[in-house]
C-alpha cells in the first residue's frame, strides 16, 4: 500500500511537470473554434448630394477560426488568430433606416497579440490580458439596387463601393483552461478600435467607426 501511494504521488508529480513544461517558455500551441464579430457602429453622414443624416450600419457575423500561440516566457505569449473571412451586410441607418441592405463586404482582420498570462506555468487555469494591432483587409464589396436608387445608379452603371483597409488597436481579455499537459480550451473577448471610409463610385463617401466586439472560443493542442 505504501509503495502504491508513493507511485501515485510520483505519477502526479510527473503529470504536474508535464503541464508546467507544456506552458513554459519556448512552447507552441494551436487551436480551432469559432468567433463572433459584432460591429459597434458609429457612422458619420454620407457626403453630398444625399439626404441629411444618411448613415450606415453593419451586421454581425460568425466564422470558423483558430489561432497559433508561442510562449516567449512562462507568462508572456505572442498570439495570432486565424480563420475564414468574415462577411458583413451594410444597411441603412439614420434618415434611411429601414431601407434594408445597401451592400456587403468581406474582411480578414489580421491581428497579432502580445499577452500576459497570470498564474504559474503549471496552473490549470490561466487568465490573461492582451494588446494587439489589427489590420482590417476589406475586399469583395458588393452593392444592391437599393443603393442604386439612393445614389442615382442604374443597371448599366451601378453604384459600387470600396472600403479603406485600415489599422486599429485591439485590447483583449481571456483565459486558458488546461485539461491536461496537451489539451486546453481558450476563450477571449476583445474589441478593435477601427475606423474606415466607404467610397462610392458616385463620388460620395462616408466615415464609419466599426469598433467591433469580438467573442472567440477554441479547443487547442499544445506541442
Amino acid at each position: 500500500m505504501k509503495n502504491f501511494v508513493r507511485m501515485a504521488v510520483a505519477a502526479a508529480a510527473l503529470a504536474g511537470c508535464g503541464l508546467a513544461g507544456a506552458q513554459s517558455a519556448g512552447t507552441w500551441s494551436a487551436r480551432v473554434g469559432a468567433t463572433y464579430l459584432s460591429p459597434d457602429v458609429d457612422s458619420g453622414t454620407l457626403s453630398a448630394p444625399s439626404f441629411p443624416n444618411t448613415r450606415v450600419d453593419a451586421k454581425s457575423n460568425s466564422q470558423l477560426t483558430g489561432g497559433i500561440t508561442y510562449m516567449l516566457t512562462d507568462n508572456v505569449a505572442l498570439d495570432l488568430p486565424v480563420g475564414l473571412p468574415f462577411k458583413h451586410d451594410l444597411t441603412g441607418a439614420g434618415a434611411i433606416a429601414g431601407v434594408g441592405k445597401l451592400g456587403s463586404t468581406k474582411v480578414i482582420p489580421m491581428t497579432l497579440f502580445a499577452q500576459y498570462r497570470f498564474n504559474e506555468a503549471n496552473a490549470a487555469f490561466r487568465p490573461y490580458v492582451g494588446l494587439g494591432v489589427t489590420y482590417a483587409y476589406f475586399y469583395g464589396e458588393k452593392t444592391t439596387a437599393t443603393l442604386n436608387g439612393l445614389t442615382g445608379g442604374t443597371l448599366a452603371n451601378p453604384t459600387t463601393a470600396k472600403l479603406d483597409r485600415k489599422f486599429g488597436i485591439t485590447p483583449q481579455i481571456g483565459f486558458v483552461y488546461n485539461f491536461n499537459e496537451r489539451w486546453f480550451v481558450d476563450a477571449a473577448y476583445y474589441k478593435s478600435f477601427l475606423k474606415t471610409n466607404i467610397h462610392l463610385s458616385s463620388g460620395q463617401s462616408i466615415s464609419v467607426k466599426l469598433n467591433p466586439d469580438v467573442f472567440a472560443i477554441g479547443i487547442g493542442y499544445r506541442f
